[in-house]
């Protein structure tokens, strides 16, 4: 099953917020997981928690939206809204997405949310592949498939565990569940993929991988159970 992408908006104006909400509610493949009404509050929430796409407001009191991008260290990948066009080449410098003028009509929202899924490779259900490449600090890394134990999400990186040690890598948990083959692996929960194959032990609520318990997520109980049967 495509993983639902979760979305952040961060945005002064709660006119805005309302048309957002609405628009990420009618799509199937997107849910809402937090509204920040500026700069601050956006820096803090994105210290503990990860989503994978953000709708942000340039013109804001205090810090503008350009200004909360230059002091993240990892941002999650970004739609840029505004009422003012003249951002606009500045924006691109930044890596966002799109850009979006206010106001956002639906049609325009479609098609910056298309090039946001075109940036996800598709989901692997067999490959011969027996290595990952991750960004890890500034490098690509090689982690073979074999010792990839399992992965936890941790703010807008991922932790992924192998024997050997636990690397941090700049990606976020839906990007690694995406490149990752769906039949040796599997997402058990918000923060937490693992290696079905390496699973030691499982209950109804957690699974315990290379001697960690780890917990099962109330919407992906079924999907375990079949797979392990």
């Amino acid at each position: 099953m495509p993983a639902v992408r979760r979305c952040l908006i961060v945005d002064d104006e709660p006119a805005a917020h309302y048309v957002l909400e609405k628009y990420i509610a009618d799509h199937d493949k997107l849910e809402l997981a937090h509204q920040c009404y500026n700069g601050y509050e956006a820096a803090e929430y994105l210290r503990e928690n990860s989503v994978d796409l953000m709708f942000l407001d340039i013109d804001m009191p205090e810090i503008t939206g350009l200004e909360l991008l230059k002091q993240l260290d990892n941002p999650p990948k970004t739609i840029l809204t505004t009422a003012y066009s003249e951002f606009a080449l500045e924006s691109y410098y930044y890596g966002v997405i799109d850009y979006l003028l206010k106001p956002i009509f639906h049609p325009r929202f479609e098609r910056a949310i298309a090039r946001f899924f075109e940036m996800f490779p598709k989901p692997i259900i067999g490959s011969n592949r027996t290595h990952i490449s991750v960004k890890v600090d500034s490098s690509f890394i090689d982690i073979a498939l074999d010792d990839l134990l399992y992965a936890q999400s941790f703010g807008n990186y991922v932790k992924i565990f192998t024997p050997q040690k636990t690397w941090l890598a700049s990606m976020t948990t839906n990007e690694l569940e995406g490149s990752l083959p769906s039949d040796k692996f599997m997402r058990v929960h918000k923060s937490y993929i693992i290696s079905t194959q390496n699973i030691e032990s499982h209950d109804r609520e957690t699974v315990t991988v290379n001697g960690e318990k780890i917990p099962v997520g109330i919407t992906y109980r079924r999907e375990l159970s079949e797979r392990l049967r």
